[in-house]
């Protein structure tokens, strides 16, 4: 586990919740294969859920990381990557 501390932008001061504020910016899970990865991507898509970074999925996180973001109800970011 580690923790990424970043200054918010100004913008973002007086908003109730935003990944850019001051706080929490995402959640990472581990999954235990890509396929697992797929499987998610393909669930989230199916129930109408907007899948971030489409240019660059599934290696949005580079060419070595084989994950699936989204944003949860609350815009909360979520990242489900592969080993």
């Amino acid at each position: 586990m580690y923790i990424v501390f970043v200054q918010a932008e100004e913008r973002f001061l007086d908003v109730p919740y935003h990944r850019g504020r001051v706080g929490l910016n995402h959640l990472a899970f581990h999954a235990i294969s890509r396929h697992q990865v797929d499987d998610m991507t393909q669930k989230l898509r199916d129930k109408g859920v907007s899948i971030l970074y489409t240019d660059t999925h599934p290696f949005a996180g580079g060419k070595e990381h084989y994950a699936v973001y989204f944003e949860d109800p609350d815009r909360m970011k979520v990242e489900l990557v592969a080993p």
